[in-house]
């Protein structure tokens, strides 16, 4: 079945509507945490990582500075920096950052991620 003129523009124009919608949806996705977390209880819950990382400072302590995480490229490790990766970090710990998986309940780390990409 062949469309006319019409019927094709119309589609047309629903398809780019459609592919517009699932954009959006994937560019919004990535701020998902950050929306559905509390900063301020993140800010708290960082207390026990400022021992180690810096938020206020580019300089490192005994880990990494987190100031801008969320705005740079590459994790130390090399990987992307995304909330999977950051959450894996968090989680399994490495290069003598201990694991936080069990010590942070899952709205803890919600929060935690919030604050992350405020900073």
């Amino acid at each position: 079945m062949a469309l006319g003129g019409g019927e094709s523009t119309k589609m047309r124009r629903v398809l780019i509507a459609v592919n517009s919608i699932c954009l959006l949806a994937l560019l919004s996705a990535g701020s998902a945490h950050a929306a559905a977390g509390n900063v301020a209880k993140g800010k708290e819950a960082f207390e026990q990582c400022a021992v180690c990382h810096n938020v206020d400072s580019p300089e490192q302590k005994m880990g990494p500075s987190l100031q801008g995480l969320f705005k740079r490229k590459m994790l130390k490790s090399g990987k992307p920096v995304n909330e999977a990766n950051v959450t894996n970090q968090i989680n399994n710990g490495g290069n003598g950052m201990p694991a936080y998986q069990d010590m942070l309940s899952a709205e803890e780390k919600t929060n935690l991620l919030a604050y992350l990409h405020s900073l």
